[in-house]
């Protein structure tokens, strides 16, 4: 299984917090707290990838390193 990078931010417009993969174009989702973005996204990106695989797309390497970070509360 590839990892790819995650972007994770706050988006006032939206009140919540966005998660997105940059090397998965349009692959992204919301959540209210950063937690929940990242769930969002980890099926958000299950789905793609089955869709690009259904469709015959090609699946694009990882550009950017994935990042590991410690929550903390």
């Amino acid at each position: 299984m590839k990892d790819y990078h995650i972007n994770i931010f706050y988006r006032n417009q939206d009140e919540g917090y966005i998660a997105d993969i940059p090397d998965l174009k349009y692959c992204s989702a919301f959540g209210e707290t950063p937690e929940s973005a990242l769930q969002e996204v980890q099926i958000a990106k299950t789905a793609w990838l089955e869709a690009a695989k259904a469709a015959g797309k090609p699946i694009p390497e990882p550009k950017y390193p994935p990042a590991i970070y410690q929550l903390t509360t």
